[in-house]
């Protein structure tokens, strides 16, 4: 089965080794094997736009045949998740309280993890539109770090949710109480959250009710989500890596971390391998160099199929420069 048959591919790897290109020849060469597809670059530097020589943005654009590109903004992930999360607080507050939740959003805005959350759902629903409207969905993630805390943030996200769930579900008992409570006592129960038409209960019911659907579907979401990264039978990620120690090392940190998530790992693309044909006395000293780091390249991934592409005499940017890529990546194996 060919890599190009999945449904999702994801590519990792350190920072300037070449993911972007590789991830956009492959969606070429899908394409070009009579797949519909969906590119989407996560990573905040935009590199997919320069690898295509156009703009592309936050909205689907046409890129070739076949082939789509979308580019996830983290800042506007976060400014749009936080404005969905106010307006749906917003409607189970009254008024006087608006100030308090928009200057909570502000803190939320700052906090750790915000901005992989907000992206995060982001990349779920993609997911769920990818599958839904073409044959393959490939990611150009952010360098490896980003990549690995974006994996396991499904598992992350459905336990706290389903620690919110469980204490939604005590607030409801205790409204439930208070509402047996406040008739005996004569007295109102001042609930901030409470529609001033309707009575204490009654406002925490339609207020639970939303809470506690808006949580679940979001569960359910991500949980989708985790079963579509964890079936080797849709998906697979590969790891892009140059013949060079720092890649290396950093590649073999995240394959033990990849492993240990049980995530199917499909292999790695050791990308700009210097030709037979570079000459001179300083690629000479370059090839002997690489040599050593190849041999520890086969040496620590030796269970993991390892697709070789050669470094190119120039910048690999546009369409044309791209379907000469992705000829490479097919002679390669892919």
């Amino acid at each position: 089965m060919l890599l190009t048959d999945k449904r999702v591919l994801l590519f990792g790897g350190k920072g300037g080794v070449g993911k972007t290109t590789t991830s956009s020849a492959m969606a070429v060469l899908a394409s070009q094997r009579g797949k519909k597809v969906l590119l989407v670059s996560t990573d905040p530097a935009h590199s997919l736009a320069d690898a295509f020589d156009r703009e592309i943005g936050d909205n689907i654009t046409r890129l070739a045949p076949d082939l789509d590109g979308l580019e996830l903004d983290p800042d506007r992930e976060v400014e749009q998740h936080l404005a969905k999360v106010t307006a749906q607080l917003k409607r189970f507050t009254r008024p006087e309280m608006y100030s308090e939740i928009e200057r909570q959003m502000r803190l939320t805005r700052q906090s750790p993890g915000a901005q992989e959350a907000a992206m995060l759902e982001r990349i779920a629903n993609v997911i769920e539109l990818g599958l839904k409207d073409y044959d393959l969905v490939i990611f150009d993630t952010a360098p490896t770090g980003h990549t690995l805390r974006l994996l396991s943030l499904p598992e992350a996200m459905a336990a706290w949710t389903q620690g919110l769930l469980n204490a939604n579900k005590r607030s409801e008992k205790l409204g439930d109480v208070l509402g047996h409570l406040t008739p005996k006592a004569g007295r109102d129960v001042d609930n901030p959250l409470a529609d001033p038409n309707q009575n204490a209960t009654d406002g925490m019911d339609a207020r639970n009710k939303a809470i506690t659907e808006a949580l679940l579907a979001r569960q359910r979401l991500l949980q989708r989500t985790r079963e579509v990264l964890t079936d080797s039978s849709r998906t697979a990620l590969l790891f892009v890596l140059t013949p060079e120690k720092l890649p290396i090392l950093e590649t073999g940190r995240a394959v033990q971390s990849l492993l240990q998530e049980k995530l199917p790992l499909a292999g790695l693309v050791v990308n700009r391998i210097l030709p037979d044909s570079a000459d001179g006395d300083f690629l000479a000293a370059r090839r002997a160099q690489e040599k050593v780091h190849l041999a520890q390249i086969e040496q620590d991934f030796a269970k993991l199929p390892r697709y070789k592409v050669p470094l190119q005499a120039t910048d690999i940017q546009g369409l044309t420069a791209l379907q000469h890529m992705a000829t490479l990546l097919e002679q390669a194996g892919l």
